[in-house]
């Protein structure tokens, strides 16, 4: 795959785009509306954007029955070559211990025919659904709450896997991170003892460092939080940081999820809009589990509404806050996101595996035709990504 990321878009006439692994409304559609979701003109914005999508929804659970007719009229459409820049569609929950930006409502436990019936959408295009590794555990909102028709992860995962499915690890609880480190590891091996169906990585993840136990300040969001952020990050030590000492440093679960993809068992999404995450913190992380293991994520919505419920942006930063001042989604593009990475010294072939290489591999996705691309397309998205110094990273 790698090798078309060498040579001028014009020789290989297959470029990779940047990708928007995990992002939920773009145009003013929030795409949790599946049933209203106009998936050609999401193919219009992704085109002219010059990116690839996986748009990622929430799922409230009268409306199964619902998002199977849609993942049905997905697949129609993408094997009629009709939407080649939506690679793939994700769902964030139902399975989460912890909700944090996530409708409450869209959060509950599938019963085992349920957990079958969302494993065969994979063969539909679903990709990856956010799971939380500590869901069953004590802390979880789900604690007495599931019985013998809720299946454990040792029956979902193989099945998910079963139909190309990754499980993507996320939304934890607070209270006991040392289980839930265990439990994150616990679920990277089922998964690589359990026959995979699919192409690319097993395991995906949310958003490092966010909806988990830290022992550090992740984020700088407020004017008198960045006022503090030079005399925090120089605490922090950052380049003194090793996978080894990451329990101590930031916690047991991002030590778990950073050490696995260091590994080459996951393939971690980190965001680098500088709001949900710091940027020199993202940047070392991303250095440390590698390049080649790392995915840029958007989190983005373009509107204030997502998943049923509205959103508010603040004065202070372009974060999308839920009633509560919970954070719920991003406001920043694959492109701006791509010139923060460079404000980190992130350029060349290791902007392009952080913002494109890693997904393909991952998803398992093939660069698309020139056929597949309108007239110029091709040439005005290679001269837009030649501008950020990464559409002939070799």
């Amino acid at each position: 795959m790698m090798e078309n990321l060498s040579g001028s878009a014009e020789q290989t006439h297959a470029p990779l785009l940047p990708v928007e692994v995990h992002c939920h409304g773009f145009a003013g559609v929030d795409f949790s509306e599946f049933s209203l979701l106009d998936l050609e003109l999401l193919e219009e914005v992704c085109a002219r954007e010059g990116v690839l999508s996986i748009p990622t929804l929430y799922l409230h659970h009268h409306r199964l029955g619902e998002f199977e007719k849609f993942m049905r009229r997905y697949d129609r459409m993408r094997r009629a070559g009709r939407i080649p820049h939506v690679v793939g569609v994700a769902l964030e929950g139902p399975l989460l211990s912890s909700h944090g930006g996530t409708p409450a409502d869209t959060v509950w436990a599938p019963t085992r025919a349920e957990w079958e019936r969302l494993a065969r959408l994979g063969d539909h295009g679903l990709c990856y659904m956010v799971l939380s590794p500590d869901a069953f555990s004590p802390a979880s909102d789900f604690h007495g709450q599931t019985f013998a028709r809720h299946p454990g992860f040792e029956w979902i995962v193989p099945l998910l896997l079963g139909h190309g499915v990754r499980p993507a690890l996320g939304h934890f609880t607070r209270t006991d991170p040392l289980l839930s480190a265990r439990l994150v590891t616990d679920i990277v091996d089922i998964a690589w003892d359990t026959e995979w169906n699919g192409k690319g990585a097993r395991v995906v993840t949310d958003h490092l460092f966010n909806d988990m136990p830290l022992t550090i300040r992740h984020a700088f969001r407020t004017t008198r939080a960045r006022a503090a952020r030079e005399a925090t990050l120089a605490s922090y030590d950052l380049p003194g940081w090793t996978l080894d000492a990451m329990d101590e440093i930031a916690g047991p679960v991002p030590a778990a999820i950073m050490r696995e993809a260091a590994a080459g068992r996951i393939a971690a999404c980190i965001n680098f809009d500088g709001e949900h995450v710091d940027l020199a913190i993202a940047g070392r992380a991303v250095a440390l589990m590698g390049l080649e293991n790392s995915m840029m994520m958007t989190d983005r919505c373009d509107s204030a509404r997502l998943g049923g419920q509205d959103l508010t942006q603040g004065e202070e930063n372009g974060l999308w806050y839920q009633s509560g001042g919970i954070v719920a989604a991003g406001s920043q593009p694959l492109a701006q996101q791509m010139r923060n990475a460079m404000g980190r010294d992130i350029r060349g072939r290791q902007l392009w595996d952080l913002a494109a290489g890693t997904a393909h591999r991952a998803f398992g996705l093939t660069a698309l035709d020139a056929g597949q691309l309108p007239d110029g397309m091709l040439a005005a998205t290679h001269e837009q990504w030649a501008a950020l110094d990464i559409a002939d990273a070799a």
